[in-house]
């Protein structure tokens, strides 16, 4: 969740990048430092958390999933509208403030059209879309998306289980992830993660040992490299080979995620075990998904704003990079405390029964 807050704290001139996007800025140590990161090294971290999901759903089958919709409504749906709706009447009270308009103006992040910025210039049904459909708070997409293969789990379960269909399934779904597609309501970005979950937890695959394939030096070397080696291109590729850099940087963008995932899986044990043995790492990780629906959109609605408070002076932007995530991801955990002290009950319908 922290590495969440950063991908979502850069402050490039283009400020949203998809794995395709070339920065049609400078390049300088901040501009490659920030996309290197944002859009590169951190990006494993979808992934991982819809194979944990599918890995984790598939462990309880002994209940009917009938019975486990019901509660994962209660845990993902519930707060998902929640939060977007909250998400939504903030910044419509933030406009109403002459800073605020000024801020969200800057952003466009409430762009509807050519003329229309602000959610005050909405027709009702746009807003009602916003609500359901296309968040203010827009890291709530993989919530909705793992309902819906929470919803979809006996197909996908019996795809992965049947051998005869399996790997046609696998194929299927590896093409869809790797096109950055998706079909109305299925992200394609973690269809092929969450399945791989369903898939090692019903074959029993062992996800705690390595074998030579699997060695995390190798896929460290890999990954950074990659990473580099994308980012690199992204700002200096389009001279040298005009639009056969856009696939390019995309197939890159796909190789750096599976060699994060094999690296960070396999190779971050020394540091997990050093974080759960801190007593003050395991209580803070208790508001990771507060973390996790707060952030946005105020970590990108106040980047301009720090350029501001920092008069945009000598090495603003990377500053800013580095210190708004970690301002916000305070705020949000002493928000959460507060919280949880004083209305817990509330807390609880808040994050979906979390951190109590």
């Amino acid at each position: 969740m922290i590495l969440l807050v950063f991908v979502h704290g850069y402050n490039l001139s283009d400020r949203y990048l998809q794995p395709w996007t070339t920065p049609h800025e400078s390049l300088t140590l901040t501009s490659f430092t920030e996309y290197l990161f944002a859009n590169g090294i951190f990006r494993f971290r979808i992934p991982m958390l819809f194979i944990i999901s599918g890995y984790l759903y598939a462990l309880h089958d002994s209940v009917s999933n009938k019975t486990r919709i019901s509660k994962r409504f209660q845990s993902l749906m519930v707060p998902y509208l929640l939060w977007s709706g909250i998400a939504l009447a903030l910044c419509y009270v933030f406009e109403l403030t002459s800073y605020g308009h000024y801020l969200l103006e800057k952003t466009h992040m409430l762009q509807i059209d050519a003329n229309r910025l602000f959610i005050h210039d909405y027709k009702w049904y746009e807003v009602t879309a916003r609500w359901l459909f296309f968040p203010v708070a827009y890291q709530l997409w993989f919530i909705r998306v793992l309902f819906i293969y929470n919803l979809a789990y006996p197909i996908i379960k019996w795809c992965v289980l049947h051998s005869r269909w399996r790997w046609l399934f696998f194929a299927i779904v590896f093409l869809f992830w790797l096109s950055t597609g998706g079909l109305i309501l299925i992200e394609g970005e973690g269809l092929l993660f969450f399945s791989l979950g369903v898939w090692i937890q019903k074959t029993n695959f062992q996800i705690e040992t390595t074998s030579n394939y699997f060695k995390p030096t190798g896929w460290w070397i890999v990954f950074i490299f990659l990473a580099l080696l994308k980012t690199w291109l992204a700002f200096q590729g389009e001279a040298i080979m005009g639009e056969w850099v856009y696939p390019i940087i995309t197939l890159l963008h796909k190789m750096v995620v599976i060699a994060g995932l094999m690296a960070c899986w396999f190779g971050l044990d020394f540091l997990v075990r050093w974080c759960m043995n801190k007593e003050w790492f395991v209580r803070l990780s208790s508001f990771s998904f507060f973390i996790y629906v707060l952030h946005a959109p105020w970590v990108a609605i106040f980047i301009d704003g720090t350029f501001d408070l920092l008069n945009y002076s000598i090495g603003y932007r990377i500053i800013s990079f580095s210190f708004l995530p970690l301002v916000v991801i305070c705020v949000c955990i002493l928000v959460g405390m507060s919280l949880r002290k004083l209305t817990p009950r509330f807390y609880s319908v808040l994050t979906g029964g979390r951190g109590l």
